[in-house]
Formats: structure tokens, sequence, C-alpha cells
């Protein structure tokens, strides 16, 4: 293998940075951070204070009752001060999948919390502390198998960690889009060795999260992830990031999921209610099974 092809010779920390600002938003009240977003003059924080101490309630609760901040206004100023990612009106209408980030609150965000907690102590640390590299691997498509790895990353990221998903679904690629991050360069690049500059993306406005998007689509994409390159990067990443989630071809396109999922040496299979059958399933986890591959769990999807 050339120099070119070896993602190791590539360095990703350029990418990989802190957000900025992130003590002094911590340090502010949410008082100050509702006043800011509605532009409240001083009359109406007195006023909100006043009613504030009256009723006794929280600030956000006064303002909301007065009319002076809406809900969405305190949820996203409770997510300033706790650096908790938080979507937006634009970000819900152009990333409606996100769910964990534009419904953080709902029931399904809760689930993905709670799968969150089960996989974390569940996950193996390697030699040197580093986790294992997860694929998400299923059936078939719409399964939600994309849907399910791109919330997961925005829940291990919400909690502090630094997070990189990375779509290895060469056959049929959604992340950049469910992220709207640029696909033009991305992990075919790095596989052909054809350079790896700009191939990691940070998902604006969610602190810790970063996007490994496939790139062009290749003609042969089994034999890219079956190379030694492939490796290599799952190693490099592993070092720097504390959760790396990989999304993968559905089982029906081939066996890339299962090479995938070998190379990571750790999966999580997301089946489809009422559509994926038990059957199929089983066949899919005796596959990853004869790749060494730990099972970290079967997530049933109804969504």
């Amino acid at each position: 293998m050339n120099d070119s092809a070896d993602p190791t010779q590539h360095d990703f920390s350029d990418s990989i940075h802190a957000p900025l600002g992130a003590a002094e938003v911590k340090s502010r009240a949410i008082g100050e951070l509702i006043r800011d977003a509605r532009n409240l003059s001083a009359e109406d924080v007195e006023h909100i204070a006043r009613y504030q101490r009256e009723h006794n309630v929280r600030f956000g609760e006064a303002a909301i009752a007065l009319g002076l901040a809406s809900a969405e206004d305190v949820l996203y100023a409770l997510s300033q001060q706790f650096q908790y990612a938080y979507g937006d009106e634009q970000r819900r209408q152009a990333n409606p999948e996100l769910v964990a980030l534009v419904q953080p609150f709902g029931h399904q965000a809760e689930a993905f919390r709670a799968i969150r907690s089960q996989i974390l102590l569940r996950s193996q640390e390697e030699e040197g502390g580093q986790r294992r590299p997860l694929a998400v691997v299923s059936l078939d498509s719409g399964d939600g198998k994309t849907y399910f790895c791109a919330n997961l990353a925005v829940a291990l990221a919400q909690l502090g960690g630094r997070v990189l998903v990375v779509d290895a679904d060469m056959r049929g690629a959604r992340l950049h889009q469910i992220f709207d991050v640029d696909n033009s360069r991305g992990l075919s690049n790095l596989l052909a060795g054809r350079g790896g500059k700009n191939v990691v993306k940070a998902v604006p406005d969610v602190p810790n999260l970063w996007v490994m998007p496939v790139g062009p689509q290749p003609p042969n994409p089994l034999e890219l992830v079956e190379g030694p390159a492939f490796g290599l990067l799952l190693r490099e990443l592993s070092s720097k990031f504390d959760h790396v989630l990989i999304d993968t071809p559905a089982a029906v396109f081939g066996t890339d999921g299962v090479v995938i999922a070998a190379r990571c040496g750790a999966a999580l299979v997301v089946a489809r209610r009422d559509a994926s059958r038990v059957s199929g399933l089983q066949d899919l986890v005796v596959s990853l099974q004869a790749g060494h591959t730990r099972l970290a769990g079967v997530v049933m999807n109804e969504y």
C-alpha cells in the first residue's frame, strides 16, 4: 500500500476542537440568556422577576406566563447554559429526522438516551482505553438504520465526549443529507488513496459531533472496506474520538455490513418492527458471530 492510501498519514486534529465560549455560556444565568434572546428591556426583566417572586416559580416559567418568552426560548436558554445541543426552528425544518436534537425532550429522544445508556454499559474498551468503533447494521433498506445511527451520535455527543459518525454505506449514503454537510470528499477518497483533507466535518450547532461523509460513490465498495486502509483508518479514528459510529449498507445489498462490523469488532443490529423477519435476523447474527464481532444488541425500530 502506498503512502497516499495510508489513513494514518492524514492528520484529523485540525478538524477536532472544543467548542468556543463554553465556560462563558455556563457562567450566565437563564434570565440573562432569555433577556438577550428576546431583547428584553430592564423593565421587562424586573416584571418577570416580580412575577417570579410573587408566584414562587422559575424565571423561565414566569417569562412564559407573562408572554415575554416562549417555551422554545426557555429550552434554548437551558441548552446554552448546560451545553446541551438543541435545534431551533430552522434546524427542525432542515433536519426533521434528528429527533434527539430537534425534539430533545420527546419520547423518541428519551428512547435514544435509554439505548445510549445500555450501549455505554455494554461497550468494552481495548488496550489503551480506546472504545471499539460500533457498526450499525440492518437487514434491509427502510429499517431505519441511518436514522438510528444519526440520532445515537447526537445523543452520545450530548454527553460531552467527542463523537464521530462515519458513513460507510457506499451503496446508499444519506448521513450527509441528514446532517447537511458537504459530500464532495469523504471515506471513499481516503480508502482509494486520493487524499484525506477536509473529510471530517463538524456538525453545525452540535458541540462534540463530527461527520465523515461517504464521498463519491465508488464502483468497488466491498473491496475498499476489505482492504488494509480501512482497518488502519478505524484505529486512527478510535485514537482521536471517544465514540466512533459506522453506518453500513443493509445486508440485502451484500456482505459489506458484516465485513465492516468485523473490522470494528462490535455491532448493533437495527430491525424494523412488523417488517423484519426473525429468520433473517438470526442469519445476520450468525454471520456477525462468524466474523468474531461482538453483538452490542438488537434494536427494534418502530419510528
